[in-house]
């Protein structure tokens, strides 16, 4: 089977709008990862089937699947026919962290009315000066979101008690606080364990098991998820390399096409095409 990629990223001139990322994709498979922002997910063609918090997931046709930020996630192709996919990552200000654990109870949405009010923002985002109209029908889609989600949240067991587990976190969580704050410089096994004053394999298997991602995966997805905005910039691929963390661009190519897919030069290739001039 012949593999193919097709990639284009972007950051439109949208409120709200962290990244458009159009792709297809026959044989990429992701390895798991966090989001800063929402991610929201189309797939035109093809399946994607993933494990989102313990849970395998996927995307049958006409769905819109909502991954919650910083739950780990994974991502491949169903069949060997693979898949193209469009997703707007948005931030918080579209739709607050209140809704993290109910997208996390169901994150593939089956309804036709969010399904074509994504199509739409689509085509408009991809049109340079109808950013104004990209804008109103984010806000419809946050609106139709909330809409959604808003049932799961009065239901026993669901939003308050999943989100409720997520944040009692203990040594994973100070770990992880530890890593967030050092994302460009690094930090040791051995800091890490002495400041939080625990064994560091215990450290590890704890931190594994609240959050789904090993420590170093969780590090590496949120220095590969700064590189991204600083690609978007415009900023060259081996100042970004150094920028946000990684030893040398050999080491940053790798784990950038491991998590998104294809290079960082693609990548910064795909956006530089839609830089408005001047």
């Amino acid at each position: 089977m012949q593999l193919q990629q097709e990639v284009s990223a972007w950051r439109p001139r949208v409120a709200g709008v962290v990244e458009v990322f159009h792709a297809r994709f026959t044989a990429h498979a992701y390895p798991m990862h966090v989001h800063d922002e929402w991610t929201l997910l189309i797939v035109d063609d093809g399946a994607v089937r993933y494990d989102l918090d313990r849970h395998r997931r996927g995307t049958p046709g006409g769905t819109v699947s909502l991954l919650p930020p910083q739950v780990p996630h994974n991502g491949s192709a169903a069949t060997s026919h693979g898949f193209r996919k469009r997703v707007v990552y948005f931030d918080t200000t579209v739709l607050d962290e209140g809704f993290i654990g109910a997208a996390v109870d169901g994150p593939d949405l089956a309804d036709s009315l969010l399904r074509r009010r994504v199509g739409q923002l689509h085509r408009a985002l991809v049109s340079p000066g109808d950013e104004f109209e990209a804008e109103s029908r984010l806000a419809l889609i946050g609106e139709r979101l909330r809409l959604l989600l808003q049932p799961r949240l009065e239901l026993p067991g669901g939003h308050t008690a999943s989100l409720g587990a997520r944040t009692r976190h203990g040594i994973a969580g100070d770990l992880r606080e530890l890593l967030d704050e050092r994302v460009v410089a690094g930090i040791s096994l051995l800091e890490a364990a002495g400041q939080i004053q625990a064994h560091p394999a215990h450290l590890v298997r704890s931190f594994s098991t609240a959050f789904g991602i090993a420590p170093h995966q969780y590090l590496i997805s949120r220095r590969v998820a700064l590189a991204r905005r600083l690609l978007l910039d415009g900023r060259p691929a081996a100042e970004v390399a150094v920028e946000s963390g990684f030893h040398d661009q050999p080491h940053f190519t790798r784990h950038f096409k491991r998590v998104v897919g294809t290079t960082p030069g693609r990548y910064a290739c795909s956006a530089a095409v839609r830089l408005p001039d001047g």
